[in-house]
């Protein structure tokens, strides 16, 4: 007869004793980046936010501790799995995949997006919902025509994926070009918003 103690983890305590952690960093000013796991119809997704805004949009595929790290390296090591500082962001996406919502109304934080990179992202929001354009066409708007290989580097570093929507750059020739979240995504985005 085993007469062991049930050393194992109770789940409810676990997740009241992280509650309170979150609660505590959060009333200390000790949490500078929340962050929460999401499923999507591209798969499952990590949202992360400052004070500011939405830092980043991660896919699967890139590596969630890979993100977390360079997040805590680059904004602050103070990041906690916080999801209800998160909802509005899970709620907008949520609105954006069941074709609700054509447009993002997130504080952004472009703490990742530095130099010409950064120019380009932030013009990102400007290509309209169910519309595309070229890298060379970006590179136009950036005001510098000849740079639409950066511009090309500029959607691959996007920090803020879907919400910034990189997805909507096409070579010239029409063709899909990369996308971080691999071309299946970028063919499903692209779908969604031409509703088919």
């Amino acid at each position: 007869m085993n007469t062991a103690p049930n050393t194992a983890p109770n789940t409810a305590h676990l997740e009241e004793l992280h509650a309170r952690l979150e609660r505590e960093a959060s009333s200390h000013g000790l949490l500078d980046v929340a962050y929460r796991e999401l499923d999507s119809p591209i798969g499952r997704l990590l949202v992360a936010a400052t004070e500011r805004g939405v830092v980043r949009v991660a896919f699967q595929r890139e590596g969630f501790d890979d993100v977390l790290q360079t997040i805590a390296g680059r904004v602050s090591p103070r990041v906690l799995e916080a999801p209800g500082k998160l909802d509005v962001v899970a709620a907008e996406l949520e609105e954006y995949f069941d074709r609700r919502r054509t447009r993002f109304d997130l504080p952004l934080d472009f703490a990742l997006s530095h130099g010409f990179r950064g120019e380009v992202q932030r013009l990102l929001p400007s290509i309209e919902y169910g519309h595309t354009t070229s890298y060379a066409r970006l590179a136009d708007a950036a005001g510098r025509p000849r740079a639409f290989r950066a511009v090309g580097s500029a959607c691959a570093t996007n920090p803020l994926p879907v919400v910034v929507p990189c997805h909507r750059v096409l070579r010239g020739d029409g063709s899909l070009g990369g996308y971080v979240g691999g071309l299946d995504a970028k063919r499903a985005l692209l779908a969604l918003e031409a509703g088919a």
